[in-house]
């Protein structure tokens, strides 16, 4: 058994819904397994072009808005951008676990192994997610999954560099007596399975509701109601949340967002000014044990408050009170726009692949920033920075030594 086994589309695709049996997913190492999300990126892309085909049909508009859906993707590639340097932090904690404290070893091939891993996967990500609702620190990560006011398949995108980091530790339980290879299956269904379920498109889906996680339920989760808030943490299945009383049947239209929306699309900022708030606000809170409690306490906390604040604060909302909204603009910037983004991500891949044309692509790149910024399309997003045009041109020019160096001293 040499290297990952290959998999069908049509396995690829039961991938996406937990519906791939012990038979076709059991492996004896850890190199066997497929990486099934990388496999399952070109699915991602035509269910989101049938979401808003289906939301266009259904409704006559489309299932989001561009510029945040934008942000979503920004967002999901940023969070990506580690296991690029590095293997999952996942896996090595596991496997280190598994080598150096495992108490027994279940069979690998065994159905009831499978199964076992299921559950044990789901209850941990059960366990991860409602302590990263309920403690600050962990939420200060968290919430860029929430911060969207929009709910549709890019949200599943949308995802914090930093989670991963405390995530693996609810885990390494089954690294006791649960084969890693058993374990890397169930981590990439677990996460593949929540990606569907962030639509409005679906509505109930009848008895399946009692048992597994549905668009209904995950849409509460997402909701900023009062009802929705700190609701239905379920991976895959929602029996968590039944058995531990943070399950809420959908019932109100939903608001979706933060209580506290952050108002922004930049993947930067979404990322870092969580973090900051907490900082601030640990430095202003006084006594000790009430700085350590704007850290490990809820994010509603405050002194003389219980332990995940106090209900009655959070804020009645409806729809038509919400968004975050920018300037209007036109069809043909919002396409510019988004054309230029996809040539220069082209270009960036092109340049770390070391392709020999790369060069070029990233000198007409420049080049079409400059002549796109000269006719006025992009200057609003430079107008905050305060200073002169010329230093805008003469700023960006840097990029054009990169290019050139690239084309003439390519990388390796």
């Amino acid at each position: 058994m040499g290297g990952p086994r290959v998999t069908a589309p049509g396995q690829q695709l039961r991938a996406l819904f937990y519906a791939l049996p012990p038979g076709e997913s059991s492996f004896r190492t850890v190199e066997e397994v497929p990486d099934y999300v990388e496999k399952s990126i070109p699915f991602f892309i035509a269910f989101i072009g049938l979401e808003f085909a289906v939301s266009w049909v259904q409704k006559r508009k489309l299932s989001g808005r561009i510029n945040d859906g934008i942000s979503s993707l920004s967002l999901g590639i940023l969070s990506r951008l580690p296991d690029v340097l590095f293997r999952s932090v996942d896996l090595i904690s596991y496997i280190y676990v598994w080598n150096n404290y495992r108490l027994f070893e279940l069979p690998w091939d065994s159905p009831w192994t499978w199964y076992l891993t299921f559950l044990g996967v789901d209850f941990a990500y059960y366990c991860f997610h409602r302590i990263s609702h309920e403690v600050n620190i962990l939420w200060a990560a968290h919430q860029i999954h929430h911060s969207s006011e929009d709910y549709n398949l890019f949200t599943a995108l949308r995802q914090s560099v930093l989670q991963k980091y405390t995530s693996w530790i609810f885990n390494l339980p089954m690294a006791l007596f649960i084969p890693p290879s058993v374990f890397a299956v169930h981590l990439q269904f677990n996460l593949l399975y929540q990606f569907w379920i962030h639509t409005e498109v679906i509505s109930n889906l009848g008895p399946l509701e009692w048992i597994l996680n549905t668009p209904s339920h995950h849409r509460v989760h997402h909701g900023r109601n009062p009802y929705c808030i700190d609701k239905n943490y379920g991976g895959t299945l929602i029996i968590w949340d039944r058995i531990f009383g943070t399950f809420e049947a959908e019932d109100a239209e939903v608001v979706y967002g933060l209580t506290h929306p952050v108002n922004s699309f930049d993947p930067i900022m979404l990322q870092l000014r969580p973090l900051a708030h907490i900082w601030n606000t640990f430095w202003a809170t006084p006594g000790f044990c009430n700085k350590l409690s704007v850290i490990f306490k809820g994010p509603g906390w405050g002194p003389g408050k219980p332990r995940l604040g106090l209900p009655e604060e959070i804020p009645v909302v409806n729809r038509t009170c919400t968004g975050f909204q920018f300037c209007m603009l036109s069809q043909g910037t919002v396409l510019l726009r988004i054309g230029f983004i996809i040539l220069s991500l082209t270009s960036f891949g092109l340049l770390m692949e070391n392709r020999p044309k790369a060069g070029i692509l990233e000198i007409i790149r420049c080049l079409v920033f400059i002549g796109v910024y000269k006719l006025g399309y992009l200057r609003s997003q430079f107008s905050y920075l305060a200073i002169g045009e010329w230093k805008n041109i003469l700023r960006y020019c840097g990029s054009f030594f990169l290019s050139f160096f690239f084309f003439f001293f390519p990388l390796g």
